[in-house]
């Protein structure tokens, strides 16, 4: 029997929900979550139908579903597996001098050695997959970049891709599993498969 997958939906908004500071508003993840399920899966599901554990992952109980979701700029990522615990995260490449010193630092870079965006985009997809908080995330170490999954010292293997554009997409799980990739040009298309995601055509 096949190992089930993971779906990763990647979709081009032209307007998330804000509030006045610019900042998007909390409903907005779990909106996406149940569109994408509702796109992929052709579930009926509502804000009320998702959980969230004490490590605050997103789950479906109702459907036996885990998810994860992020969004930068014009994109969103959700990621969804049937029997795995996942965490998606999307990150451009904005100028983060600080903050890329401060988790080269973390994961025990070289003295004065930033970390990439990359970095930034499989640590955060690390800590939604699992029991890790930004808080305790010190001592993690990222394997050297290849393509596929990579095992890790937390027990949580990560992958990512540039997607073009300028930006970065990571997964991360508690156990490699396939993974299905889904291109939504607007969210009222249909969601295609796709085996080269990449944002460049828009």
């Amino acid at each position: 029997m096949a190992e089930a997958p993971i779906d990763c939906l990647v979709t081009r908004h032209p307007h998330l929900p804000r509030d006045r500071m610019g900042h998007r508003l909390n409903g907005a993840g779990r909106r996406l979550i149940t569109e994408a399920i509702g796109s992929l899966y052709g579930l009926d599901a509502t804000g009320k139908d998702l959980a969230r554990d004490e490590h605050r992952r997103w789950s479906l109980p109702v459907h036996g579903l885990t998810a994860s979701v992020a969004h930068c700029g014009e994109f969103s990522a959700v990621a969804l597996s049937a029997c795995r615990t996942v965490g998606v995260d999307l990150q451009d490449e904005r100028d983060r001098p600080h903050a890329m010193r401060w988790l080269g630092a973390l994961l025990g870079r070289p003295p004065g050695q930033s970390a990439s965006i990359r970095d930034f985009t499989e640590c955060e997809a690390l800590i939604k997959a699992s029991h890790l908080t930004k808080e305790t995330f010190a001592g993690v170490r990222l394997p050297d970049w290849q393509p596929g999954w990579r095992a890790t010292n937390t027990g949580y293997p990560v992958r990512s891709a540039a997607l073009g554009g300028d930006m970065h997409l990571a997964l991360a799980t508690d156990a490699e599993a396939p993974v299905r990739w889904w291109w939504q040009p607007r969210p009222t298309e249909k969601a295609v498969r796709t085996d080269a995601l990449t944002l460049e055509p828009v």
